[in-house]
């Protein structure tokens, strides 16, 4: 019986793999599958991959054109058999080996929808520093259920909000039941994703212990020049989940979301900001946005 299926999107990481992989197979928790998408890597990735599949049958190796994140995930999670589902970055470390273990143990005592918990950060240089952490698990108490709308509408006032799914063990079959898989075509899609995630679970624990050293690389999702893609993306992410329901806990992300994205989108070249901003306009999301940020999107330098 495979209690954890680990979901690893591989794209162009290669100075990382080895570290990663060796994070899962050396696990205290041995009843795993580690599922491994290429998603079209040009670098030595896939040669690293089908040496760990190699010499580890718990290891399994697809490989697509790249289409991203999202995809990859999708595709993995076809193939998944576990009990609970485990979605790693392949620059990230498991940093305790009795990580999965402890998480499943806890998720199974307590029946869980799916668990959080924490991470720690490993910032490389030339990386943009991060202006939050990972840390969140101290607002809540162990062994007692969250209600999701309760879990993110203190997570929002507290600006401790990070929709990141390499801090969760979901149960597989919580996620077939609610029927959620990825957006494809964008980044960012963890924030769609963890919302309707939580939003659906009035079963949901908070673990306290850090569990994941996060890499923060210069050429990262996260580490990349702010653009105007990462705007559009977000917008896709608002208009996806009002498309879901009309809620006031959704309201209140979007303007949570979109006074930050458009306060930082002051950075992205002038000329880009017109379609960015004449889409969100179109939209109606200048009430999420708020005066101040659109102020500072067009007037900061």
């Amino acid at each position: 019986m495979i209690k954890v299926s680990v979901i690893l999107p591989i794209y162009n990481v290669a100075p990382y793999l080895d570290d990663a992989f060796q994070s899962l197979i050396n696990q205290s928790l041995k009843e795993i599958e580690i599922i491994a998408v290429n998603d079209g890597s040009t670098d030595d990735s896939e040669e690293i991959i089908k040496k760990y599949a190699g010499q580890d049958a718990r290891i399994s190796f697809y490989s697509q054109t790249n289409q991203g994140q999202s995809v990859a995930r999708n595709l993995a999670l076809q193939h998944a058999s576990g009990e609970y589902i485990y979605m790693m970055d392949s620059d990230d470390i498991l940093a305790d080996r009795e990580a999965l273990r402890i998480c499943y143990d806890y998720a199974e005592d307590n029946h869980a929808d799916f668990i959080f918990f924490d991470g720690n950060i490993i910032q490389e240089e030339g990386a943009a520093p991060l202006t939050w952490n990972y840390q969140r698990t101290q607002e809540w108490e162990e062994n007692k259920a969250i209600i999701g709308e309760n879990l993110l509408n203190r997570m929002l006032d507290i600006s401790k909000h990070n929709c990141v799914v390499w801090l969760l063990l979901i149960k597989h079959d919580y996620l077939k039941r609610i029927g959620l898989s990825f957006y494809p075509g964008i980044i960012h899609e963890d924030e769609l994703f963890t919302t309707k995630l939580t939003l659906q679970s009035n079963n949901i624990y908070c673990l306290k212990k850090s569990f994941v050293n996060h890499r923060v690389r210069s050429v990262s999702t996260m580490g990349k020049h702010y653009s105007k893609r990462n705007i559009n993306c977000y917008l896709t992410v608002i208009d996806e989940l009002l498309r879901w329901q009309k809620s006031p806990i959704i309201h209140k992300f979007a303007k949570y979301t979109l006074s930050k994205v458009f306060y930082t989108g002051h950075i992205i070249p002038f000329k880009d900001k017109f379609s960015v901003f004449g889409r969100a306009l179109r939209s109606g999301y200048i009430k999420y946005i708020g005066i101040k940020s659109c102020m500072v999107f067009w007037l900061k330098r």
